[in-house]
């Protein structure tokens, strides 16, 4: 399954420390019905047995409705449940490994914080770039501030999509205006609503408002002031 730029724009990232009215199950698929344009299945802390099981049945789901499935970090899971994609940081393996690992037909996703690490990321064999924290996010404290100069500078030194991700919701998603990103990745502004397929309809609106935009919406500042996983 292609995960062009499109696919790209309303990425949406488990957490399931937010599970409780909804199994995970049924919070991806309200995203799903929502807008979500990719899922990606974060877990760590789920064993790899566990962690399959839930891998096999989002994969499922996700073909449903014709979306692509992303594993964070475990290429095991992810060769083993058929995903569409990998999602590594720069903590984990290298991505010219995990492409070795995973052949040509799999999406490779990495993580990057600066213009060297994104250029080599694409020259490794990666598929689209996860850029982050642009703003601040309880849901990855020890994140890096990544400047809306340096987002912008990641977006024209490749030709991949990128994706921002980092404390972004609907306050501020504006705000990414004409850094030249393909989409936005979300966690908590997604899975932490109470209505998780209103919350993705207005935040897909908002997505294709700002993807679309050339001119920024804020003063540069607006965004952290210093340099995801």
């Amino acid at each position: 399954m292609s995960c062009g730029k499109q696919a790209m724009l309303l990425y949406a990232v488990t957490d399931r420390g937010w599970v409780g009215r909804q199994t995970l199950d049924q919070q991806v698929e309200s995203a799903l019905k929502g807008g979500a344009t990719c899922i990606q299945l974060r877990e760590k802390e789920l064993c790899d047995t566990d962690f399959l099981r839930e891998a096999l049945e989002l994969k499922e789901l996700c073909r449903t409705y014709h979306v692509p499935f992303i594993v964070n970090d475990n290429v095991g899971v992810a060769l083993r449940c058929g995903a569409d994609g990998i999602h590594v940081g720069q903590g984990d393996r290298k991505a010219m490994e995990v492409r070795a690992l995973v052949g040509e037909s799999m999406v490779l996703g990495v993580s990057v914080q600066t213009v060297e690490q994104a250029v080599l990321a694409e020259q490794s064999g990666a598929d689209y770039l996860g850029v982050g924290a642009v703003f601040s996010t309880a849901t990855k404290a020890d994140a890096e501030a990544v400047t809306y100069d340096t987002l912008r500078a990641i977006c024209d030194a490749v030709s991949i999509p990128v994706v921002a991700i980092g404390g972004i919701g609907r306050h501020n998603l504006h705000q990414l205006s004409g850094t030249g990103i393909s989409g936005v990745a979300l966690v908590s502004a997604i899975f932490a609503s109470g209505d998780i397929e209103q919350e993705c309809r207005q935040l897909r609106r908002l997505a294709e408002e700002t993807v679309n935009t050339t001119a920024p919406a804020q003063p540069i500042h607006s965004l952290p002031n210093s340099n995801f996983n």
